[in-house]
């Protein structure tokens, strides 16, 4: 059985979601407390901005199973509060129908992007080089990663979608109508942060500071944007010179708060700044958006400008959730003649 426990952007806004969010080096270490504990044979923890997910082969009952689920991933992040909506399960089909959407963009804050893909690829690999999946898990995932090609192929469902990276560009250009004039400063040199550099260049911003903790990989995108690295311990000297700062790190606390900023900001002579937070947890403390010229938006602030392109992508939506409903039936079946449920139980 395949179970599915988690929170997202469709359920839970970021406050909650980044209380959850398990930093890559804690991965391992999770994954292997899951599996001693025996309530998973096998799993996979996926961890993004928008969604934490635990996916779990089990012998348990679903009912059973999903209270040791949810208890587990209290307890991971010692939190005593009571979660109810905030947070969803899914037994077979559903689980495999909602790990199908996630791999297809179907479930994603932009419909139809494909960094999501990436993210669950890295994910199960993860867990595979660990030794925690198994049969059910390897056929499931391989199995969702053949259908998001498929869709991406024989469905319009990534025409006029755009990535988190394209709806921060598109926000900056609601604040600042030419970019040609204003320099921009990312705060980390991750993915989603020379997306969001390169979008930025291809709409015509002016340059492009990059700053990293390590050094070495700031200066290498910055080589390859054309821009400057300046030292992770520096970047507030810049601050003068920049009008718009994406901040994406793995920070476990705030980068810029609003004591930090308030004298930035008479240094800048109160010239109007955009802050794109698109970490999780938050890089930057929602108290700095009082401040007077002060733009600050984080990863669900993006939903708004995602949200304008759905009516474009609904009827091609349609068509992918049928043919996810079709490969999960087929998938049930083939499994049911395969026996492969007999086997298992009999540890073969």
């Amino acid at each position: 059985m395949l179970l599915v426990l988690g929170l997202s952007h469709h359920s839970s806004p970021i406050a909650l979601r980044e209380r959850f969010a398990f930093p890559e080096a804690r991965l391992p270490e999770a994954l292997k407390a899951l599996r001693d504990t025996n309530i998973a044979n096998e799993a996979v923890i996926l961890s993004t901005c928008n969604r934490v997910e635990i996916y779990a082969a089990t012998s348990l009952e679903p009912a059973t199973g999903f209270a040791a689920l949810k208890e587990f991933l209290l307890n991971c992040h010692n939190y005593v509060d009571a979660l109810t909506d905030e947070i969803y399960a899914y037994s077979e089909p559903k689980s495999l129908q909602h790990l199908f959407r996630v791999a297809c963009g179907l479930d994603s804050m932009v419909l139809g992007e494909t960094e999501i893909l990436g993210q669950l690829k890295s994910a199960y690999d993860l867990a595979l080089k660990g030794g925690h999946t198994g049969p059910r898990l390897n056929k499931a995932f391989q199995r969702a990663f053949n259908v998001a090609k498929h869709i991406r192929t024989s469905t319009n469902i990534q025409r006029g979608s755009i990535s988190v990276a394209s709806a921060a560009v598109e926000l900056a250009e609601k604040i600042f109508s030419d970019l040609s004039r204003h320099q921009v400063m990312i705060l980390g040199a991750g993915d989603t942060s020379e997306k969001t550099a390169r979008a930025l260049l291809s709409r015509g911003a002016r340059s492009i500071i990059v700053s990293n903790r390590s050094h070495d990989k700031a200066v290498a995108l910055a080589a390859e944007l054309g821009g400057r690295a300046i030292r992770f311990e520096d970047w507030t000297e810049a601050f003068e010179t920049v009008d718009i700062i994406v901040s994406s790190t793995s920070a476990p606390h705030y980068l810029l708060d609003r004591a930090k900023l308030t004298p930035l900001m008479k240094r800048r002579k109160n010239q109007p700044l955009l802050l794109i937070d698109i970490a999780v947890p938050r890089d930057i403390e929602p108290e700095v958006n009082f401040l007077e010229n002060v733009f600050l938006y984080n990863i669900d602030d993006l939903q708004a400008i995602a949200s304008d392109y759905l009516k474009q992508r609904q009827e091609e939506a349609a068509k992918c959730e049928q043919i996810i409903r079709e490969k999960v039936d087929a998938m049930l079946r083939h499994r049911a003649l395969s026996g492969l449920d007999v086997r298992l139980a009999l540890g073969h």
